[in-house]
């Protein structure tokens, strides 16, 4: 039986602000939170890829779940990805996320080794079973191909304790399929949230999100009113600024284009590339401004 649960909206894929020693930069997180907040967003997702979690030491992560729960406003999403090296680690993890109120819990299947399926239905089962919160199964097999075929993901989602998935894939057929089953869907293609919206997703989660959180509010808006053309063209416009940043490392972008906001969320962690060169932030600067996409960027509402 699924959890009651309301898992829905939009819910930035937040990146985390460091020191230059990899430290955590929680004024520039709070300051980040709040501009989030301020165009409506419905929570955040925390410690996920583009949160570098999973770079991070189990207490560093712990004081980002805190700090998040500190500046959510009531009512608010505030969502932790759990995945680590270990199973271990990964229970502390949900056990403190359930003891500073988070709303729900996410993971990754196990990345470091090979696993068979068995292994991965046994550790969702193990996390599902000891944290009361919800768990969101984060299905990406760009990066986690662990979970090979549809099936596979309807039976994980069949684990009693899980309420729904972190959908980060083009096949919309079978994300369809989930929503019969009364699974909660979070879609995680940036590009292509009015498309996983049309069928059926109750939100998305993404990393754009943190970046131009007005579209992505305003994406989901006109989905809700089934105003599908509207939200098509508003779609293709933040999408050129999508093909834009993913010609250079993404992470370092989404932070180089924050700092242009006025939030220096320092480096990424190695093996990431810190920052971007001057000559690609130049490129950039460039690039943004020949696409008439500059107001985009500094404001975040869409046009």
């Amino acid at each position: 039986m699924k959890i009651s649960n309301n898992l829905f909206g939009i819910i930035p894929a937040v990146v985390t602000p460091l020191t230059e020693g990899g430290g955590f930069a929680e004024g520039a997180f709070e300051q980040l939170l709040q501009r989030l907040y301020s165009f409506g967003v419905d929570g955040v997702y925390l410690c996920g890829s583009t949160g570098e979690g999973m770079l991070q030491s189990i207490e560093q992560r712990k004081r980002i779940a805190e700090a998040a729960i500190r500046n959510s406003p009531r009512g608010k999403q505030v969502i932790v990805h759990v995945g680590a090296s270990t199973t271990r680690e990964a229970i502390e993890l949900a056990a403190h996320a359930a003891g500073v109120g988070v709303t729900a819990i996410s993971s990754l299947p196990p990345l470091i080794g090979s696993y068979s399926f068995r292994e991965i239905e046994e550790y969702y089962q193990t996390l599902a079973r000891d944290c009361p919160l919800p768990l969101l199964i984060y299905y990406f097999p760009d990066v986690a191909p662990g979970i090979r075929s549809a099936d596979q993901l309807r039976a994980l989602c069949a684990i009693d304790g899980v309420a729904g998935v972190k959908f980060t894939s083009y096949d919309l057929m079978t994300m369809s399929q989930l929503k019969q089953d009364g699974v909660a869907v979070y879609y995680g293609r940036d590009e292509m949230l009015a498309a996983g919206l049309l069928f059926g997703a109750d939100g998305g989660i993404g990393t754009f999100y943190t970046l131009v959180p007005g579209v992505f509010t305003e994406i989901f808006r006109l989905a809700r009113e089934h105003r599908w053309q509207e939200a098509m063209l508003l779609q293709a416009q933040v999408n050129k600024l999508i093909r834009i940043s993913l010609q250079y490392p993404l992470y370092p972008v989404i932070k180089e284009l924050l700092r242009w906001t006025g939030i220096d969320c320092g480096p990424c962690l190695g093996p990431r590339q810190q920052y971007l060169t001057p000559a690609e932030v130049s490129c950039l600067r460039s690039e943004i401004e020949n696409a008439e996409l500059t107001e985009l960027v500094y404001s975040t509402v869409s046009a």
